[in-house]
């Protein structure tokens, strides 16, 4: 096949959106595929629904595809070009921008309600993202596929006896991996482990896409006497991601919405279970009480109560660590997930998937 690829910014984005659209690329690559990656300028909001306008645009998207792929992110540059292309499209939802709330949440909304209408099909990362696109467009569930991304980032040795011994150490190590902005939680995780008695360490790897409010949460934990159990590496390299993964005990991201959470399973290929919310598609990859705990978002108390019982019952917390890891070991790696991708996006463009090479 011949397929494009249309995403802002291109394929180098260090987040679980581009890094599934990065591994998806590399496999249909693989698999013999030719694909054109069409990166757009980042653009805000109201100024990318302008690039609807431009005759350009519409001829590097119209570039004789079997199918155009493209990141839903980009949605507002494509809301009104996309009905002037001659080739299928498929959308690529990580999650819906309007279910992060905000006030602008109705905009968002009407806008990618008219978008997905011009799509002709969706890959969706969650059975939840699925839904929420389900509902929110013209979209069946027929004309939609849930492909979820791999956790295999790293893939480390990680044993029974290293989860237990690991869990016996003290302070308990959080780590918090993601970009640093509100959506995430950051703000609700730094207030409720003000409240925990019990000694604990929180490492907080990530870009800070909202300085602003990384310096607010900087400043709670110094008001609250805890800026010194509150570490802010910034962005990592994997290696260093991994150590801290490795010498960790939970991974908690308590974020007000997400649409899968890879991060989760990059956590819990370590042993770590997982606190996070109930709101989005986290309880696909987390299991309450059994690979870590599921909490209301925004609820710091929920919060305090989390990282009191997994500090206070070490044996429950290397229980949750070893089931942790299995779940990780169940989950399709990415070769199964693009393969399924590929047959759907094959099946649309009416053409038959050549061999691997």
């Amino acid at each position: 096949m011949h397929v494009g690829l249309a995403l802002y910014g291109g394929l180098d984005g260090q987040s679980g959106g581009f890094r599934y659209d990065r591994r998806l690329v590399e496999e249909l690559r693989a698999a013999g595929d030719t694909v054109d990656v069409i990166d757009l300028p980042w653009r805000s909001y109201t100024r990318g629904l302008l690039d609807n306008l431009s005759g350009s645009l519409r001829k590097r998207l119209d570039g004789g595809f079997d199918v155009l792929l493209q990141d839903e992110l980009a949605h507002p540059s494509l809301v009104g070009v996309n009905r002037q292309l001659s080739c299928p499209t498929v959308s690529i939802v990580h999650h819906l921008r309007a279910d992060e709330g905000g006030r602008l949440a109705p905009l968002y909304r009407a806008v990618e309600r008219r978008y997905l209408a011009t799509v002709d099909a969706a890959v969706c990362n969650s059975e939840t993202t699925r839904e929420r696109v389900v509902a929110t467009s013209p979209l069946s569930a027929a004309r939609t596929l849930v492909a979820p991304p791999a956790g295999d980032r790293f893939d480390p040795a990680i044993s029974d006896g290293t989860i237990e011994e690991r869990a016996r150490t003290v302070p308990l190590r959080l780590a918090f991996l993601g970009n640093i902005e509100p959506r995430k939680g950051l703000d609700t995780l730094v207030a409720g482990l003000t409240r925990v008695a019990e000694p604990w360490h929180l490492t907080v790897v990530g870009r800070a896409t909202d300085q602003g409010y990384r310096d607010r949460v900087a400043e709670r934990a110094t008001a609250a006497g805890c800026a010194d159990r509150v570490s802010f590496t910034g962005r990592l390299p994997d290696t260093e991601l991994a150590a801290v993964l490795r010498r960790g005990h939970v991974l908690a991201i308590p974020s007000r919405y997400e649409g899968f959470g890879i991060a989760y399973l990059e956590g819990m290929a370590f042993g770590l279970p997982a606190i996070a919310t109930t709101a989005g598609g986290a309880a696909q990859i987390v299991t309450d009480g059994e690979t870590g705990l599921l909490i209301a978002p925004e609820d710091p108390a929920a919060v305090a109560d989390a990282v009191t019982t997994l500090a206070a019952d070490r044996d429950e917390l290397a229980r949750m660590g070893r089931a942790a890891r299995r779940r990780y070991e169940a989950h399709p790696d990415w070769a199964a997930t693009a393969d399924r991708v590929r047959s759907f996006v094959a099946d649309l463009a009416g053409t038959r998937p050549t061999e691997a090479v």
